[in-house]
């Protein structure tokens, strides 16, 4: 790089440089904090002084477009964390130490209920209990995906029946 192109790149420097404090006005209107307007208007400039082929007449409209656009990446990354957050944080668990308890117990007693399953029911079920997939439990059992969903779907079916028939105070035995 000559001399010449040194001097150019400074101008080019300066003239962006000099947006800074409307930029930053512009900006802090439209973030929250300082540091992220000020993280904003740096990421415009660094862009504007990145271009290539940008017009020494347009270098403010420039700025500003590219500062709104951050302005509004900023606020789209807030909601796709908020919508994360949101997705994930919502796990819940039982807030008093009996309530663990009566969960494991219901557990310890869903799995006696799946004992008196028959067959193919049978083995999915402690399967998924075990955390094989149904995908997985059809290929180690070497038959298809759709008999093994079939066969889990059948054995929650019964489940659900004798968990809504012994609330209910009925004792049931699933055929």
């Amino acid at each position: 790089m000559n001399s010449e192109d040194c001097a150019d790149e400074l101008v080019i420097w300066e003239e962006i440089a000099g947006h800074r404090e409307r930029l930053m006005r512009l900006v802090r209107r439209r973030l929250p904090s300082a540091q992220d307007a000020e993280d904003c208007v740096q990421e415009a400039m660094l862009r504007a002084a990145a271009h290539d082929n940008l017009d020494r007449d347009r270098i403010g409209p420039f700025l500003t477009a590219v500062a709104l656009r951050l302005c509004v990446d900023h606020y789209r990354e807030l909601e796709r964390r908020r919508r994360l957050v949101g997705r994930t944080a919502h796990v819940s668990r039982p807030e008093l130490p009996d309530e663990d308890v009566c969960d494991e117990d219901f557990g310890r007693w869903l799995l006696r209920q799946v004992q008196q399953l028959r067959g193919r029911e049978r083995q999915v079920m402690l399967a998924r209990a075990d955390g094989i997939s149904t995908m997985e439990f059809a290929r180690m059992h070497q038959i298809s995906l759709k008999a093994a969903e079939g066969a889990f779907t059948r054995g929650r079916a019964r489940l659900r029946l004798v968990c809504a028939q012994t609330l209910d105070g009925v004792a049931v035995h699933p055929r």
